[in-house]
């Protein structure tokens, strides 16, 4: 092999002996491959270089990092654009490029090892063909509308070419990435092989098509799916539901996926150049948009948090072994994750065989699905199970890093729990409660290592909510927070520090909240009104259905601790004890706001006439509560009313120090509870109502309704100053 271009280049133009030219991407000073605008020039000089050496008769594109083939544009250079028509610019610069690929004479091939996503797709779909690594980093995607975006370099052309109109609508519209193995069967790419063999396998591949031969294996549709893809009604059929699906899915708060289906509707009907044109328009337009400036925010904001440590300039303990106490459905979760994602030995204790079954039980149910579905091999699987052991006692634990405890939300037995842990275990060993209520120096007061003691409040279902709240002590060191920190990290999850107060920054802010929902349900406002209204709003779900959810019982106890800590603010109106006294818990016990088991389910006459049953309100809780439903308040209203009390309390916990910052703040909400992401957080969408007018609003509601609406010191001194929390 000898080299030709410039190595200084990040597209470095090799060839191998038998006229085969490779291109290999490797950027200086970043850790994975990012498409950047000022590339074009190298990547038009490599192109040049190619046709102008007659000895190439053919190309491979891959990649010179370990870790990725192309994991997408630099989405900083999106954000420096100042007008739709920078962004309009950028995006015909990929278009033209990604086009030139496709137009070469020769046959080329991308080698993909790694993530392939966004632009780095849309690069390896404009090559001739695709040959993937079996590796579990290989994933091909477009998550561009994660960003408030489409993919803008004739991704919404050419994938529809590749797997068909259907699934590349479920893949940009929801920037689903797919497995290499689910990427051949597909038809996105042609070959998977170990990684050992990917340059081997290309080579031959061009070899194959210089040779005239198809490497692209035709597979044959069924007859519902040839008319779905290919008749014109059977296309508008397909456009006409994923818009319904849209606007169902997201209430009309995301414009790009309407744009995304767009986009395709219009090359399928008027041409890939016309598509090409609507794509870099409407690509141009969303990165304007408040909704993609939000969601941008939102990825930086995370990024940037993967760099810090816990505590700054303190570097972490690495985590080697860790402990869980308790074997329940959050023990069972936090082992999954320690064991799957930090790849870390987990040893599980609880008092009865039972919890010991329950924990493995959670991790081989989702192991096994994976298994079944193909994502995952059985010995992989054999593998991580391997890494769980479990005991009634604390053999086994001696060497633990640090120690998980999800046992009952009981002060004397989490405090019972510290003790055993410092007799047991070593004198470095932490101690992390995932309390939801209790204070930590609570359950740190009798420790004789204090200092090892802290929070770690997972959310439920621990192995899909992305958060978790550290919360450190007065007393706990900044090694135990910054080790506590990374662990999380490495558990896949998205970790804030937070104050040691009652509720934490999370359930408090979400318990105001809630509360002002029940207020507004004892005002006789209809359940699902309050539901819908705040799922119009934005969240994922409605705060009636969030309370049965979680468990009436569960939200009583918090509101009570609360209550406790700050007062007549978090007073719950008196007549929701009788839900408690009625023993609705919610789902759980299948009695709620909500109807559960067979009332919830069609009946014949239903399914006969088609009608679809929703979620139905079970009548008789009014009768509990004492109320007549009857509706008085419009859905922007009632969805106003309940947000301005998180949003007041949110400001309120930031300037006690709950939060460190807005940023922490924002993530905490919408990783924790579904706050509406494209609205950036919080502290963003106050920003962008403008303090003063929130100020204004608490105003007129603490005149009607009381002091609990009365607005916090730190937005009535931000409305007078005129400042902004970003």
């Amino acid at each position: 092999m000898t080299t030709e271009s410039n190595n200084t280049s990040a597209f470095i133009l090799s060839t191998l002996e038998n006229g085969i030219g490779v291109i290999t991407i490797d950027v200086p000073n970043e850790s994975m491959n990012v498409l950047k605008a000022e590339f074009a020039e190298q990547i038009n000089a490599v192109f040049a270089e190619v046709e102008s050496n007659t000895h190439v008769s053919g190309l491979i594109i891959t990649s010179g990092k370990s870790n990725s083939f192309v994991a997408g544009a630099d989405v900083s250079m999106l954000d420096a654009c100042e007008s739709a028509e920078e962004v309009r610019a950028i995006a015909k610069i990929g278009q033209e490029l990604f086009d030139k690929i496709e137009n070469m004479k020769m046959p080329v091939v991308a080698a993909i090892h790694g993530p392939a996503l966004g632009g780095g797709l849309e690069l390896a779909m404009a090559c001739h063909a695709r040959v993937v690594s079996d590796d579990n980093k290989t994933v091909l995607g477009l998550p561009e509308v994660q960003l408030g975006l489409l993919p803008g370099s004739g991704g919404t052309q050419r994938l529809p070419k590749l797997v068909g109109l259907q699934k590349a609508l479920d893949m940009m519209l929801t920037g689903k990435q797919l497995r290499a193995k689910q990427a051949v069967k597909a038809g996105l790419a042609e070959d998977m092989v170990p990684q050992s063999i990917l340059m081997d396998t290309a080579a031959e591949m061009v070899d194959a098509m210089r040779h005239g031969k198809k490497v692209r294996k035709t597979k044959k549709k069924p007859m519902m799916a040839k008319f779905l893809e290919n008749t014109s009604v059977g296309q508008n059929i397909v456009f006409d539901q994923a818009k319904k699906q849209v606007m169902r899915q997201t209430k009309g708060n995301y414009p790009a996926p309407l744009r995304i289906i767009e986009c395709i509707r219009t090359g399928v009907s008027k041409g890939t150049k016309k598509g090409l044109e609507i794509e870099a328009q409407r690509f141009s337009e969303l990165c304007m948009t408040p909704e993609s400036k939000a969601l941008r925010g939102l990825f930086f904001a995370t990024t940037e948090m993967k760099k810090e440590n816990g505590v700054a300039g303190v570097e972490p303990k690495k985590v080697k072994k860790a402990g869980v106490l308790g074997g329940g459905l959050m023990g069972g979760g936090i082992a999954f994750v320690t064991v799957t994602k930090a790849g870390v030995p987990a040893r599980i204790k609880d008092i009865a065989q039972e919890g010991i079954r329950n924990a493995f039980k959670y991790s081989y149910d989702i192991l096994n699905k994976k298994v079944k579905r193909r994502f995952m091999r059985k010995s992989e699987m054999q593998k991580q199970l391997g890494m769980l052991s479990a005991g009634t006692d604390f053999v086994g634990f001696k060497d633990a890093d640090i120690i998980v405890e999800a046992v009952f939300e009981d002060l004397n037995l989490k405090q019972r729990m510290v003790a055993d842990i410092e007799e047991n275990c070593n004198e470095s060993t932490i101690f992390a409660s995932n309390t939801s209520s209790l204070p930590i120096k609570n359950i740190a007061e009798k420790a004789a290592r204090p200092e090892n003691v802290i929070g770690l409040h997972y959310f439920s279902p621990v192995d899909k909510m992305p958060l978790v709240e550290v919360i450190a002590t007065e007393k706990t060191s900044d090694e135990t927070i910054s080790t506590t920190v990374e662990f999380a990290r490495r558990q896949g999850k998205t970790p804030i520090v937070v104050k040691d107060e009652a509720g934490f920054f999370v359930n408090r802010i979400l318990g105001l909240y809630m509360n002002e929902a029940a207020n507004v349900v004892m005002e006789g406002e209809p359940v699902e009104k309050i539901d819908k209204a705040l799922v119009k709003f934005g969240f994922p779900v409605g705060p009636m259905t969030l309370l049965d959810e979680v468990g009436i019982d569960v939200g009583s106890k918090v509101a009570g601790i609360l209550y406790d800590a700050f007062g007549e603010r978090f007073a719950l109106p008196t007549a929701m004890d009788k839900l408690t006294k009625d023993e609705r818990k919610g789902k759980k016990n299948q009695k709620g706001f909500y109807v559960y088991g067979k009332a919830a389910k069609p009946t014949l006459m239903d399914k006969l006439t088609f009608k679809k049953k929703g979620k139905q309100v079970d009548e008789s809780v009014y009768r509990v509560l004492g109320v007549s439903p009857k509706t008085t308040m419009s859905e922007e209203a009632i969805a106003e009313r309940c947000v301005v009390q998180l949003l007041n309390e949110a400001a309120r916990c930031l300037d006690a120090g709950i939060v460190r910052n807005p940023r922490d703040g924002d993530i905490g909400m919408i990783f924790g509870t579904g706050y509406p992401p494209f609205q950036g957080g919080p502290f963003r969408y106050m920003d962008s109502m403008g303090i003063a007018t929130l100020v204004e609003k608490l105003e007129g509601y603490e005149a009607k309704h009381g002091d609990r609406f009365a607005p916090c010191d730190l937005l009535k001194s931000m409305a007078k100053e005129n400042k902004t929390f970003y």
